[in-house]
């Protein structure tokens, strides 16, 4: 579940890339400054997992809630909340959860993170993918300079509207992850419990304190 995150942030936050495609970097400049313009985000979407030499197809919803460095994750059976410090993972299946520091989590991210990360991290260009279909739409490849968990990503983006509407991930391991962001809404109510995990209402469930 920690890669989705991973994933999720890095198409919804867009962190630093290089110069190499003046025009993508620009398209992925206004974006950014959009997104970090706003003071919540909650963006429901489609996942799909793909790998032919595996015959895997599992396809999933989810939902996304992002205020600052606080966030709430639900997908897969799982419903992730952290409040900036610690990280609540709630199982469904098995009514657990687990509890971990965030600086202390492997591979731990933030949106604060991703938003300061303004250097030669990806290579950037303007490509032509089928889920850009329309004047409105471009695509952007994402090629990273430094070791990653993923090949490359794409990106397609709503000029108009300077949001994302799908991204897919290349993993070395042969995987295709796409996301189609089905519901993108903004500056939404922040409830005080959204991201953090009360107990009381989990009746019965076993805690696992990993911190």
């Amino acid at each position: 579940m920690r890669p989705i995150i991973g994933i999720i942030l890095i198409a919804i936050y867009l962190p630093g890339f290089t110069q190499k495609d003046d025009k993508a970097s620009a398209l992925l400049e206004e974006v950014s400054n959009k997104t970090k313009s706003y003071k919540s985000i909650k963006a429901s979407f489609t996942y799909t997992m793909d790998n032919k030499a595996a015959n895997i197809h599992e396809t999933k919803t989810g939902t996304l809630l992002v205020a600052g460095d606080e966030y709430q994750l639900k997908a897969a059976g799982q419903t992730i909340f952290c409040d900036g410090k610690t990280v609540w993972t709630y199982i469904s299946e098995s009514n657990e959860v687990q509890i971990n520091d965030i600086d202390t989590r492997e591979g731990a991210m933030t949106p604060s993170k991703l938003l300061t990360t303004y250097n030669a991290n990806y290579l950037s260009r303007i490509i032509r993918d089928k889920d850009a279909n329309g004047p409105d739409y471009e695509a952007i490849e994402l090629i990273p300079n430094t070791t990653k968990n993923f090949v490359k990503a794409i990106l397609v983006i709503n000029k108009t509207l300077k949001q994302v509407k799908a991204f897919k991930i290349f993993d070395k391991n042969g995987n295709i992850f796409t996301y189609n962001v089905t519901k993108f809404q903004t500056d939404i109510p922040i409830k005080a419990n959204d991201f953090t995990f009360v107990e009381a209402d989990y009746p019965d469930v076993e805690v696992i304190d990993m911190r």
